[in-house]
């Protein structure tokens, strides 16, 4: 495999991995709002992880954007 196909596949795996992350969010909150100390802060958390999810799908978009914008020569 060489590199050009490995970053495009790399692309769609860091956007499958960003839509889980923002999947499995209204799940998790709960648990981590069962935590104490996480309680008053629920908001920020949310964001965090939130945020974490835009950037891996911005992430895995710019790699395959990147892979069909250059023709292969």
């Amino acid at each position: 495999m060489d590199k050009r196909t490995f970053t495009f596949y790399y692309g769609i795996v860091l956007i499958a991995v960003g839509i889980g992350v923002f999947m499995r969010i209204p799940e998790v909150m709960p648990q981590v709002a069962a935590i104490e100390f996480f309680r008053e802060k629920i908001a920020i958390v949310k964001f965090c992880f939130y945020l974490l999810g835009g950037f891996l799908i911005l992430a895995g978009g710019i790699r395959v954007f990147k892979n069909y914008k250059n023709p292969k020569e």
